[in-house]
C-alpha cells in the first residue's frame, strides 16, 4: 500500500476512461486492519450504506475509499469522530480532516485510504460510487453488511 508522507490536495476525478461497473468482489487479504477498524467504528455509530472502493487500478493518490452515511449532522460528526478516535488510539492519525464544520461531507485522509462520511443529500449529490464506477466495489466482511438508508439509491 502507498504511505504518503505529505498529502496534497488533488482532484477527485478519475483520469482513465469509463468501463463497465465491476460487481462486488471478495475482500482482498491485503485490506488492512485500519480499514476494518474504520468500518467497525462507523458501524458502531449506525452508519448507513458502508462501501469500500478499491482504487488501486484507477487512481494514484490513494488505494481505497471507505464511504458511509449518517442520517443527520450530529450522526455524521459522531461517525467521523469515532473513526478518527479509534484509528488514533491504534496509532494511525489522519493526515487531513475536512468538512467537520458543516458535517455534510467529512473527509478523513489517511494517505493510502480515505474515509468519506456523508449526510444523505450530499452523498446522493456527489455520488462517489458513480463517479468512481470503474473502481472495484469490495464485498464487506461478515458482520459489516450495509444497512440500507431509506432514500439512498442502490
Amino acid at each position: 500500500m502507498k504511505h504518503n508522507s505529505t498529502v496534497k490536495e488533488q482532484s477527485l476525478r478519475p483520469e482513465k476512461s469509463v468501463r463497465a461497473q465491476v460487481k462486488p468482489t471478495e475482500v482482498p487479504a491485503e485490506l488492512d486492519d485500519r480499514i476494518l477498524k474504520a468500518l467497525r467504528a462507523a458501524g458502531e455509530k449506525k452508519a448507513l450504506e458502508m462501501v469500500v472502493l478499491d482504487l488501486r487500478e484507477v487512481a494514484s493518490f490513494t488505494d481505497y475509499f471507505v464511504i458511509a452515511s449518517g442520517t443527520n449532522e450530529r450522526q455524521v460528526k459522531a461517525i467521523a469522530d469515532e473513526v478518527f478516535e479509534r484509528l488514533k488510539k491504534a496509532g494511525t492519525t489522519a493526515a487531513r480532516v475536512e468538512g467537520r464544520q458543516t458535517a455534510e461531507w467529512i473527509l478523513l485522509d489517511y494517505g493510502d485510504f480515505i474515509v468519506h462520511v456523508f449526510d444523505d443529500k450530499a452523498r446522493r449529490f456527489y455520488d462517489l460510487e458513480r463517479l468512481w464506477r470503474e473502481a472495484k466495489r469490495l464485498e464487506l466482511p461478515p458482520g459489516f453488511a450495509p444497512v440500507r438508508g431509506s432514500s439512498l439509491r442502490n
